[in-house]
């Protein structure tokens, strides 16, 4: 059974989570405490295989107490925030850097007519959760792959039309991520140049109340206008227009198309549908990108795009959080390229440098 420690201050949300963890055959609750502190006190004793964690405790928050266990137990935690404001946010987004793996909109009444939908999410996440390897942070290994090993991974996916990616020109870049994305996509995308010539169309799966706070975060970190997608609008260079709330991001000849057809891989927005509108309407001069996230969703649309001439660029298993979409993709045999996260960036500005400047 996966071991669960929550860690929050108000009775009536820690006895729901008690509750809903104790008649989970899959999780056992083997501590629930109050403050930040008695759970450093009591982490190596108990244990945990994943941790509920409030953002706002009595005295240290969300963002410190992740700090303090990411360097001390390494420990997948999943953030509850009660308010979605800006302070919230803050914390949350700094505890998502910090090492936190989710963030999630806390519970706040067992009698709200969707109890038992919210019960069952809280349940599913806590147990996908704890299988997030994570690192302790002041040790986090980074990958070193030298230029030559680098090459090697890369012929590995490289299919014989890949051979002239070169001479390619490209248009558009479509990034699919999930689980650990946030972090993922800050890091990637502060790396890439402030004159970076393609449009970005971006799915992250995320809870919907943090949406238009990820885009203000996403904004303030990287080089790009970040703004939550709208139909219609023509897509422009020097912006990333993310997916709105459960709907799906499509890519109609330069355009913006918003969709609220059924769940694809059980997501809504897909990354599936993005490279498949990709496929249809951009094809050869598309560069998609399938970062570490659980479950398989955008491993068929990126096939579908790679078999249109598409270049596909899937990140490897050490710098994924979670190996699992990414991991599909390859499976599909849809991959150009296989990156870590540090050198995804790099090798963009190379792909889409003016022809002249190549060497």
């Amino acid at each position: 059974m996966i071991r669960v420690m929550i860690v929050e201050d108000s009775l009536v949300v820690r006895t729901y989570l008690e509750h809903i963890i104790d008649r989970d055959p899959r999780l056992t609750l083997v501590a629930s405490v109050t403050t930040a502190e008695e759970a450093l006190c009591c982490l190596k004793r108990v244990a945990p295989d994943v941790i509920s964690l409030d953002v706002r405790l009595p005295k240290m928050n969300g963002f410190e107490a992740t700090l303090k266990i990411m360097s001390e137990r390494p420990t997948p935690i999943v953030i509850f925030a009660s308010d979605v404001n800006e302070a919230d946010l803050n914390i949350s987004k700094n505890a998502l850097r910090a090492g936190a793996v989710s963030v999630l909109e806390k519970p706040m009444s067992a009698m709200s007519k969707d109890y038992e939908k919210i019960a069952d999410d809280i349940c599913d996440q806590l147990v996908c959760m704890s299988q997030v390897k994570v690192v302790r942070q002041q040790s986090a290994r980074i990958l070193q792959l030298s230029e030559s090993e680098d090459f090697r991974k890369i012929e590995m996916f490289r299919s014989s039309k890949a051979s002239i990616f070169n001479e390619k020109e490209f248009g558009v870049l479509g990034i699919v991520a999930s689980t650990g994305g946030p972090t993922a996509l800050v890091k990637m995308l502060s790396q890439l140049p402030d004159d970076f010539p393609l449009p970005i169309l971006l799915v992250q799966h995320i809870t919907s109340s943090f949406l238009q706070g990820f885009t203000t975060w996403l904004s303030g970190l990287c080089p790009f206008d970040v703004r939550i997608a709208t139909a219609g609008e023509r897509i422009e260079a020097g912006r990333i227009y993310m997916a709105p709330v459960e709907h799906h991001l499509e890519l109609v000849s330069d355009r913006i198309h918003l969709s609220n057809a059924d769940p694809v891989s059980m997501q809504r927005p897909s990354g599936t549908v993005l490279f498949r509108s990709m496929a249809r309407n951009s094809s050869s001069r598309s560069i998609a990108i399938l970062m570490t996230g659980m479950g398989d969703d955008g491993a068929e649309g990126m096939k579908e795009l790679y078999e249109a001439g598409g270049h596909t660029i899937a990140q490897d298993e050490e710098s994924c959080a979670v190996y699992g979409m990414p991991a599909e993709a390859v499976r599909l045999n849809s991959v150009t390229e296989l990156l870590p996260l540090e050198r995804i960036a790099q090798h963009l500005t190379r792909l889409v440098e003016p022809k002249a400047q190549k060497v």
